[in-house]
C-alpha cells in the first residue's frame, strides 16, 4: 500500500489535491470556531446551497467562470444571514432554512429546465456530494486556491482578537467602541469563499462537516479560545489529509471519505475528552 500511494504522489493532481484539500479544511476549521460559538455553525449548510443554486444559474448563462458569479451571490447571502439575527422579523436560524431550501429547489429546476447533459442526476449529486473534480484541478485553479487561502488566514490573524471580541460579547464589543458591523462582515466575507472553495472538496451537501467537527471536537479536549482554535485546525487538516488519501487508495469519494475521517476523529476526541474529565 505504501509503495501504492507513493507512485500516486508521482503524479501531479494527487498532489494539487492534497494541497488544495488542506488548504480548505485549514481555513474552514478558523472561522469554524466562530461560527460554532455564535450559534451559526449551520450557516455553512445554508450558503452551500446558495452557492449551489448560483452555479445552476451560471451553468444556464454559460459562464467560463463560474467563480464571477457565485462567489458575489455567496457573499451577499452570507452578509444577510449573519445580520438576521439581530434586528429581524426573521431569525437566524429561520433565515438559513428558507434560504438553503429555496436555493437548492432553484438550483435544481434551473438545471432541470436548461440542462443540456444526458446525465443530469449524476451532475446534481456530484455537485451535492462532491465528485473527482478535485482531481482534475489545474495548476491555475490551485495557485487561486493558495491565494484565496492565504487571504484568509491574514486577515484572521491580523484581526483575531477583534473576532474574539465580536464571537463571546458583541454588546460589550460595541459598547467599547469596536466596530462589530465591520468585523461581523469581513467573518461573512470569509466564509462565502471558504463555501466556495469547499464546494469542489466535499460538495454542497457536505460542507457543514467541514467547519462543525473541528470545532466541536476541539471543544471536547480544550476550553480557551486559543487553543481551541489551534486544535481545531491540527484536527481539519489531519482530517482531510487522511481522507483524500484513503480516497486515492481505496477509490471511494473524496467528499465522503473526508466527512466519514472527521466523524471517526471526532469520536476519538469525546472519547478522549470523557477520559480527560475523569
Amino acid at each position: 500500500m505504501l509503495d501504492k500511494l507513493i507512485m500516486y504522489l508521482e503524479y501531479p493532481f494527487v498532489r494539487y489535491a492534497i494541497i488544495v484539500g488542506v488548504l480548505i479544511a485549514l481555513c474552514s476549521s478558523l472561522l469554524g470556531v466562530t461560527l460554532v460559538l455564535k450559534r451559526f455553525s449551520f450557516i455553512g449548510d445554508g450558503l452551500s446551497h446558495v452557492a449551489f443554486g448560483a452555479l445552476a444559474i451560471a451553468s444556464v448563462l454559460k459562464l467560463t467562470q463560474k467563480m464571477v458569479l457565485i462567489l458575489p451571490i455567496t457573499v451577499l447571502c452570507a452578509v444577510l444571514l449573519l445580520r438576521t439575527g439581530q434586528n429581524t422579523k426573521i431569525k437566524g436560524d429561520a433565515m438559513i432554512a428558507m434560504l438553503s431550501v429555496g436555493a437548492l429547489a432553484f438550483g435544481y429546476m434551473l438545471m432541470h429546465l436548461f440542462s443540456t447533459s444526458t446525465n443530469l442526476s449524476g451532475d446534481v449529486c456530484s455537485t451535492l456530494f462532491g465528485s473527482t473534480s478535485i482531481l482534475t484541478l489545474t495548476a491555475g485553479e490551485v495557485g487561486l486556491c493558495i491565494v484565496l487561502s492565504i487571504v484568509v488566514l491574514s486577515l484572521f490573524v491580523i484581526f483575531y482578537h477583534k473576532i474574539f471580541d465580536v464571537t463571546f460579547d458583541e454588546n460589550f464589543s460595541r459598547a467599547v467602541g469596536t466596530k462589530t458591523d465591520i468585523y461581523n462582515l469581513l467573518i461573512a466575507v470569509i466564509i462565502a469563499v471558504i463555501i466556495v472553495l469547499a464546494m469542489n472538496l466535499v460538495g454542497s451537501l457536505l460542507i457543514s462537516a467541514l467547519i462543525i467537527f473541528p470545532a466541536l471536537s476541539a471543544m471536547r479536549v480544550f476550553k480557551s479560545f486559543l487553543s481551541v482554535t489551534i486544535c481545531s485546525a491540527v484536527f481539519s487538516v489531519s482530517g482531510a489529509l487522511i481522507g483524500i488519501l484513503i480516497s486515492i487508495l481505496a477509490g471511494t469519494p473524496v467528499g465522503s471519505t473526508i466527512v466519514v475521517a472527521d466523524a471517526v476523529l471526532f469520536a476519538l476526541f469525546c472519547l478522549t475528552g470523557a477520559v480527560k474529565s475523569r
